[in-house]
């Protein structure tokens, strides 16, 4: 009997204590989001400040940037926040088929958006040496299509994590900052989207 105990009150501890590191990763990935912020929001400050303060802000013989485009890459992206929460509420049922739909749609959705992005750029009448509009609009969104990229990554990781059986038996703390990061880099691309395209 107290040896019967004992296995329940170790097992007990244990599943506490990973309970308490699954805890502490979620708030250390919390703090690095912040830091994120911090960066993004300092090139938030300095577009503000410089399009405020320079006379000639847009290259010569730009008028302007298209927005029908980019609009619509702006919807697909803030759309791929809600998919890859479905994603995320398929696996708390431990549902892996669905978690692995709508992650899959989910980097989809992504990928379009970086394509969209590449073909915006292509297109451009301008270069990142095109006097201060120019180099902040490439270091903004080349910036945040970096991170739009290794959100990917991630979400690739935890799909192909998917196929190995125990992965998310106990947890999924590499889900839960994956969709963290996702829309956290949702939220930067609605600021940069209003700054760069709405703000001209």
């Amino acid at each position: 009997m107290d040896s019967s105990i004992s296995s329940q009150q170790l097992h007990g501890a244990i599943g506490e204590h990973e309970h308490d590191a699954e805890g502490n990763s979620l708030f250390a990935f919390v703090v690095f989001l912040l830091s994120e912020s911090i960066i993004f929001l300092s090139f938030f400050a300095g577009y503000i400040v410089y399009k405020t303060t320079t006379i000639d802000w847009l290259p010569a013989g730009v008028t302007g940037l298209e927005i029908k485009e980019p609009a619509i890459n702006t919807v697909v992206l803030v759309s791929s926040s809600f998919v890859i929460y479905i994603a995320e509420q398929y696996l708390e049922k431990r549902q892996l088929w669905g978690f692995r739909l709508f992650l899959f749609l989910t980097m989809g959705m992504g990928t379009y958006f970086l394509i969209g992005q590449a073909i915006e750029w292509n297109g451009l009448e301008f270069g990142f040496t095109s006097g201060v509009f120019g180099g902040m609009f490439y270091l903004l969104t080349g910036f945040h299509g970096l991170h739009v990229f290794t959100g990917i990554l991630l979400q690739g990781i935890m799909l192909g994590r998917s196929f190995f059986p125990g992965n998310y038996d106990e947890g999924h703390f590499g889900v839960t900052a994956t969709s963290l990061f996702w829309h956290f880099v949702d939220v930067i691309w609605i600021v940069l989207f209003v700054l760069l395209y709405l703000w001209q």
